[in-house]
């Protein structure tokens, strides 16, 4: 049976609402939701001693149900008779208080001032079925009524799916009038069971809200409030960041309706982020949702809650470690949940608490209500994450030096650019060593630990460049390094290769107090920091005639737009490169930290490696998108066994040099037979 029109435009009909209710017949049609889904918020702004007036009730039980509770001064309209005939017979001996009246509401007869509440659930909507000049017109009589029937302190209570013209008109409306204007949502309306139009029958609903306009007599300021979240209202300063809101909450639920339908295996996966109702500039969380084809033996949903600073660990910061995460879990959906820094979280449960109607409203499509969810972790605490400084570089915009618990408890320090909190700049480990003048033992930087990977790679290039110059056992090895960042490089180098003499170039004053205050690093005759910009250093050290035995590139780019993150195109220009081949000579090496997600960008920095230098070799790492370049012009690689034999002792040199200096790095070198077969030259 067709009980919906065939074109907008009808709703505003009465020979429509006529044909509806006839073939309707005494079934009720509830638009949105019924009085259980919407009672919170109605007693909330409808009190008992309210004279009501019902606009549009259409053969709703929500005028009976109110009344059944003790709401008993309530008049309905509707612009059919046939409904309103049904209506007075179905109420005339169970709720002889209440009238029923047919009326069109654009047109009211009433008295001025005759109600307290003029409640709505769905009239809006249905007349405003678009933006045509009568339509128009007729919701400014609806409007202009409304205000006229309501006493002062009135209210006008209207349940909507406040389409976003619909909502502009309101927003642009109400304030105009001297209205106090709060939207908030009906978070349990629609939820999807089938019983009401607002559910789309296959488990997913559409959002619903509450407009609550109360008429003053003068109002000289706007007033605009918002309650999206629970029973916190904020007010907020200008219509658009209200209709932002509302218009994010719509495209939240958007996706839950999407997941709630179909599994999404094979295609990228989904991400949302959770506010607090207080925090609405920072996520308090963040929720990746991944499926995976169905398998015998595999559960339906879970969650799984990534403990704080481990989220930018490869297995739980990337698609790839995500989908790796979910096939061991063996969950054919999986939710991982990231905690984001600048909030509290008291402890594992309080968070499951927490995000339990979120997670809920993302579970696959065939879970059966009441099913209990499960929730996974490393361990059972929520991880620990302390802030022990905050600033701002000129440069590079905010940031955090924080402290994070990782596992097996063990205290790590970190820098994170507020610009990109998802990237971990800077990583050091901290021990507990005894410090001269302390009582007892305090947290120090661990020299000896590598955050990075690719750091250690880079390490052997230094010794590999030593060693091809003579200058690997007793002899100085100068080596330039751009980029200083924590300086956890350098410090790796200085501690390990102690026949080397160290530059570090970085662009940022602030970053070279930040290493040396937070991170260890130690500045004496064998390690130096030259505040100036990468590219113009290189030059000017061509112009004083400097070599280096290596040079090394681990700089980082600040413009997300491009496909190279590391470094910036602006330091693999000709120029750049040809500067760093005189600095380096006939002996000397240039490595190059490359982190390219463009392969055609990745093909055009070798190319330009491969005319500047006689001699590239790279390395990719397994889990990182960093690939090494090894390049030079020393005749000693020109054959790819001499490649191989000197990497080979470079590297098991650092391994033995890191062994007798106690520097325990942690980034294991692969199999050396693996890592010279995968050199690619």
């Amino acid at each position: 049976m067709n009980l919906l029109p065939k074109s907008t435009a009808d709703f505003g009909s009465t020979e429509y609402w006529n044909n509806f209710f006839r073939k309707r017949g005494k079934q009720a049609f509830e638009w949105y939701g019924e009085y259980p889904e919407l009672c919170t918020q109605l007693h909330q702004y409808i009190k008992p001693k309210d004279e009501i007036l019902v606009v549009g009730c259409g053969n709703s039980k929500l005028s009976m149900d109110l009344y059944d509770v003790g709401f008993k001064k309530i008049t309905n309209i509707d612009i059919s008779p046939v409904v309103i005939k049904q209506m007075q017979e179905a109420n005339r001996f169970n709720r002889p208080e209440m009238t029923w009246n047919q009326m069109d509401a654009t047109a009211m007869t009433f008295p001025n001032e005759s109600f307290s509440v003029v409640l709505d659930k769905g009239t809006l909507d249905a007349l405003f079925t678009d933006e045509s000049t009568s339509v128009v017109t007729m919701v400014q009589q609806y409007f202009a009524e409304i205000g006229r029937v309501l006493r002062p302190a009135g209210r006008y209570v209207c349940i909507s799916l406040l389409q976003e013209h619909i909502l502009r008109k309101v927003v642009h409306h109400f304030p105009a009038a001297h209205f106090m204007l709060r939207i908030v949502r009906c978070p349990e309306a629609g939820k999807g069971s089938g019983k009401d139009e607002s559910s789309n029958g296959d488990g997913s609903s559409l959002v619903v809200f509450a407009i609550v306009a109360t008429k003053l007599k003068n109002m000289p300021l706007r007033v605009l409030e918002l309650g999206l979240a629970g029973n916190h209202i904020e007010r907020v300063q200008h219509p658009d960041e209200l209709i932002a809101a509302v218009a994010a909450t719509q495209k939240a639920a958007m996706v839950c309706n999407g997941l709630a339908r179909g599994n999404i295996a094979g295609m990228a996966e989904v991400s949302l982020d959770l506010f607090s109702p207080a925090e609405k500039e920072r996520p308090r969380y963040t929720i990746h949702v991944l499926d995976q084809a169905p398998k015998r033996g595999n559960g339906k949903y879970a969650v799984f809650i990534v403990p704080q600073g481990r989220e930018t660990e490869w297995l739980f910061a990337t698609p790839a470690g995500r989908r790796k995460l979910q096939e061991s879990a063996k969950f054919d959906r999986l939710a991982v949940v990231t905690l984001h820094r600048g909030h509290e979280y008291t402890d594992l449960e309080a968070v499951k608490a927490e995000l339990a109607e979120s997670v809920k409203s993302l579970a696959p499509q065939g879970l059966q209500s009441g099913t209990s969810i499960p929730y996974l972790s490393i361990g059972a605490e929520v991880g620990r994450r302390e802030t022990i400084h905050t600033g701002r570089s000129e440069l590079s915009g905010e940031y955090v030096v924080e402290e994070i618990t990782g596992e097996n408890g063990r205290l790590f320090r970190r820098l994170v650019f507020l610009a990109n909190q998802s990237v971990v700049q800077s990583e050091a480990a901290l021990k507990m060593a005894r410090v001269r003048g302390a009582r007892s033992a305090q947290k120090v930087i661990d020299p000896g630990y590598l955050a990075c990977q690719h750091h250690l790679f880079m390490t052997v290039g230094v010794q590999l460049a030593a060693n091809m110059s003579g200058k690997g056992t007793n002899n100085n090895c100068p080596v330039a390094v751009v980029g200083l960042g924590g300086g956890g490089l350098c410090t790796f180098i200085r501690e390990c290769l102690k026949k080397t003499t160290i530059t570090a170039v970085e662009i940022d004053p602030e970053i070279e107090q930040i290493a040396v205050k937070y991170f260890g690093l130690t500045l004496d005759a064998r390690l130096r920091v030259v505040i100036a910009d990468g590219i113009q250093f290189l030059a000017d050290e061509v112009t004083r005639g400097a070599n280096y035995s290596a040079l090394l590139f681990d700089v980082d780019s600040k413009d997300p737009t491009v496909g190279m993150s590391c470094p910036p195109a602006a330091f693999l220009e000709r120029g750049v490169l040809t500067n760093v081949r005189k600095l380096t000579g006939d002996t000397g090496l240039f490595v190059l930290n490359l982190v390219c997600r463009n392969e055609s960008l990745r093909d055009t920095t070798m190319e330009a490696l491969k005319q500047s230098f006689r001699y590239v070799l790279s390395y990719q790492l397994e889990e990182d998108v960093n690939e090494i370049f090894y390049c030079t012009d020393n005749e000693r690689l020109k054959e790819v066994t001499n490649w191989q034999e000197l990497l080979r002792t470079a590297a098991d040199d650092v391994n033995k040099l890191a062994r007798k200096e106690k520097l325990t790095h942690e980034q294991e070198l692969v199999d050396l037979s693996d890592f010279i077969a995968a050199l690619k030259i």
